[in-house]
């Protein structure tokens, strides 16, 4: 069964002027419900996870002073969202919804969570909206437990996973693979094992011809037994803050060529949705929705 994280905090953590990015989460599992794609009994709803969780990943005072609400404006303006203890929890809620879904992905082969992929999260700061990273988290949690003894982390977000590949980069068991937009956001970027940067206005039939030899290479050369999937929708053309030019049915070809290849290699895999900005809610939640309808087809 596809399992999904899913909690009604991932909509509604910001004042009112903030929301519009949010929507999607509210809409996401509804029309996935509407359309017989899901049902009820393929969400799960996280707790909040534990703190040793956390700091197996971030710094102690870094995260006793966001949770505390202590940060400077400095920190604060660089996550972009006004801080609050709702913003908080929503965040623990995410991270213990990618560290719940991994243990389903070893079940099941794959898991979602609506929410997650906050890739600019660093050891000791957050920025553009990530204060803690999911999937950094996760990853600690698998190989702390010998879940796993190789993860890859596949980042197809427009935006280079700049947090996570800070975070993994004296660590052998993690691989980051960062595809994204060289002229996007983050303008000084990290350096993860392999990053592939592409020009403005990519489109489908080169971004997923880059794609596909990447992956390829990449199941070669890593050999991993655990896969994170950040399936970011700002790839898309209509997107206001990327700068590529994928169609609605060049994203869901790349969610294919993911997961026809992690269930060839019988590699589980986690995906965490990342971003999507497009002007109209319709799109983002049409893109996000194709790529449950592809776990949902080639698994189950």
């Amino acid at each position: 069964m596809l399992k999904i994280a899913y909690d009604a905090i991932y909509a509604h953590p910001l004042p009112l002027g903030h929301r519009f990015p949010m929507l999607k989460y509210e809409l996401l599992p509804e029309q996935l419900i509407h359309e017989g794609t899901c049902t009820v009994s393929n969400f799960f709803t996280p707790s909040p996870i534990k703190t040793k969780y956390v700091l197996q990943t971030h710094d102690k005072d870094y995260y006793t002073r966001l949770t505390d609400l202590q940060l400077s404006k400095s920190e604060i303006r660089k996550m972009g969202f006004p801080l609050s203890k709702k913003l908080i929890e929503r965040e623990h809620i995410i991270a213990q919804g990618t560290l719940e879904g991994c243990r389903m992905a070893l079940q099941y082969g794959v898991s979602m969570n609506i929410a997650g992929g906050t890739h600019h999260a660093f050891y000791d700061y957050g920025e553009a909206f990530c204060l803690l990273n999911d999937q950094a988290i996760a990853a600690h949690s698998l190989l702390h437990n010998g879940w796993v003894k190789k993860i890859l982390i596949l980042d197809l977000d427009v935006h280079q996973g700049n947090g996570t590949a800070s975070i993994f980069k004296n660590e052998s068991r993690v691989f980051t693979f960062s595809m994204h937009g060289k002229n996007n956001y983050p303008f000084k970027k990290e350096q993860s094992d392999w990053d592939i940067p592409l020009e403005d206005h990519t489109h489908d039939s080169s971004f997923l011809s880059i794609l596909e030899k990447a992956l390829s290479k990449l199941i070669e050369k890593v050999e991993p037994d655990f896969i994170f999937y950040l399936a970011g929708v700002d790839v898309l053309s209509s997107d206001k803050l990327g700068r590529l030019g994928l169609s609605l049915e060049g994203c869901k070809e790349r969610d294919k060529k993911v997961f026809q290849m992690c269930k060839e290699h019988k590699i589980p895999v986690q995906c965490s949705m990342g971003g999507g900005y497009s002007p109209d809610i319709k799109t983002i939640v049409e893109a996000h929705a194709n790529t449950f309808r592809m776990a949902q087809h080639l698994y189950f």
